[in-house]
This record gives structure tokens, C-alpha cells and sequence, in this order.
């Protein structure tokens, strides 16, 4: 599991205090942090696949030969 999935993991687990807790305002925190950590598994999707794709561009680019000049 990555931490992308654990992420939305918690997220669920948030949601689920938030059915059971008692007050509005505990119920809107609990609703927040889901947010919070859906937010950090999208974050954190998004910065793997751009350093993926950073490291597949170093592979593909031509080395520059100290010869070529």
C-alpha cells in the first residue's frame, strides 16, 4: 500500500467518526481532516507522477558528447 491509498484510508476513517460523533462542531472537524487527507493522497499522486515523468525525461535525453564540439 502507498501512501497515496493510506492517505484515503484515514480520509474513510474521518468520515466515519464524523456519522458518529455527537456535536455539529466535532462532526465539521472530523469532516475537515477528511479533506485535509484526501487532499494530501492527491498532492502526493501528483508529485509521483511528475517525478516519474522528470525521470523518464532524463533517460530519453541525448547525452552531449565532450566529442560532438
Amino acid at each position: 500500500m502507498n501512501a497515496s491509498e493510506k492517505f484515503v484510508r484515514f480520509a474513510a476513517e474521518c468520515e466515519r467518526m464524523a456519522k458518529f460523533t455527537h456535536t455539529a462542531e466535532n462532526k465539521a472537524a472530523w469532516i475537515r481532516m477528511a479533506e485535509r487527507w484526501l487532499r494530501c493522497a492527491e498532492l502526493y499522486d501528483r508529485e509521483t507522477s511528475a517525478a516519474h515523468h522528470a525521470n523518464l525525461a532524463k533517460r530519453h535525453r541525448t547525452p552531449a558528447h565532450s566529442w560532438a564540439g
